[in-house]
């Protein structure tokens, strides 16, 4: 290889290590920016939310740009104020309700639990342990003993530390609804700011970069925007059929109000891990004690199809919507889980929807160019 050669191979190296460096930079510079920003971040994504109202707005009816902002904001924070009422207050009616109910379960639950186990079956299995615990020499002894106080032991401090997590948790989340309400005002005067000015913002943002990484970024955006879009619809999608399926299978197993709990099921559908068994496990749980035999197998084949449905048509829906491949996006799923737990749900279909959209803008194209030539194509 000759001189040339070298050269150019060596500025090559120094070029890629100057891509890795800024990628570095990058991902320290979101990671150490976003606990500080935050709020104003959920400011630009509300004023992304409101634009096109707020255009309208202005261009339908003539009003300032800043009296439009201000009618969308109060939209917003009536609708989600609104419905926070309606599920606090429906909430609240039902722990209620539920709460007046537990004492006949609990009389249900012992009354089974009485009949099916007499206390002579349990004197006798008492008498029975008893006699073999007496026949043992002293080393089994000893090790039942220790295995006995370990097992309480371990217990024991399994309730403390959940006693002391549920305690930390509760202090947390109270200390942190002044924080809540410092940042929720935050973001509705940044979001206000931002939108009033929004053209003026985004004139000023394209100033700062080359033409040529503008209009990569608009295209990128508007890759996020649909997939966004797509996402939104499809877990909308997911959590209808899921209603439809329980409310069906309701229907045929003559179950009262099967349309409110069909419609209550494809609503917690949505908790990632916990979903449609939120339902149906205690449910069934309280069936089977209670001695519903033919109820608890209806309920468990119901629940074992949605299961399936759920787990076959989720990746095949997202696809669809988003415009990823279904197999692609159930590695999405699948890596998402195992590297952050349930919200890696969410966070890998969105990281391949990112990606996707890099590559459809040929960000890795250019990149790939400036590193072996030293300029973008």
């Amino acid at each position: 290889m000759n001189r040339e050669n070298w050269v150019e191979r060596l500025f090559q190296i120094i070029r890629f290590l100057w891509v890795c460096l800024l990628v570095y930079a990058t991902y320290w510079i979101i990671s150490f920016g976003t606990p500080l920003l935050y709020p104003f971040l959920i400011a630009l994504i509300i004023a992304l939310l409101i634009n096109r109202p707020v255009t309208f707005m202005s261009t339908k009816f003539r009003f300032p740009r800043w009296l439009s902002v201000l009618l969308a904001l109060l939209v917003l924070v009536l609708v989600v104020a609104g419905v926070a009422t309606v599920i606090i207050t429906q909430t609240v009616s039902e722990i209620n309700d539920l709460s007046k109910m537990l004492p006949g379960f609990a009389t249900e639950l012992g009354t089974y639990l009485q009949r099916t186990i007499s206390q002579d079956f349990l004197m006798g299995l008492y008498d029975q342990i008893q006699w073999m615990y007496a026949h043992l020499d002293p080393e089994s002894k000893d090790k039942i003993d220790s295995t006995v106080q370990s097992g309480i032991t371990s217990i024991t401090q399994t309730g403390q530390d959940l006693m002391i997590r549920f305690l930390n948790g509760l202090k947390n989340f109270l200390l942190s609804l002044p924080n809540m309400a410092t940042v929720s005002v935050i973001s509705l005067i940044g979001a206000f700011f931002i939108s009033k000015d929004f053209y003026l913002w985004k004139i000023r943002f394209r100033r700062l970069l080359p033409n040529g990484v503008n209009s990569r970024v608009d295209q990128v955006l508007n890759d996020l925007k649909g997939a966004l879009v797509g996402f939104i619809k499809a877990q909308l999608t997911l959590i209808s059929l899921t209603a439809a399926i329980v409310i069906i299978g309701l229907l045929v197993l003559g179950v009262d109000y099967a349309i409110t709990i069909g419609l209550l099921t494809g609503l917690v559908d949505l908790l990632p891990y916990l979903g449609t068994g939120t339902v149906f496990v205690p449910w069934i749980i309280y069936l089977f004690f209670k001695g519903n035999y033919s109820l608890v197998i209806g309920l468990s084949i119901l629940y074992g199809v949605v299961l399936i449905f759920r787990q076959v048509i989720e990746p095949k829906v997202v696809a669809e919507n988003v415009g990823l491949d279904p197999l692609l996006t159930l590695v999405a799923l699948f890596v998402g889980l195992q590297l952050f737990g349930f919200l890696g749900l969410i966070i890998g279909p969105v990281a391949l929807v990112l990606i996707n959209a890099l590559i459809k803008a040929d960000v890795f194209s250019d990149v790939w160019q400036y590193i072996k030539i030293g300029r973008f194509m």
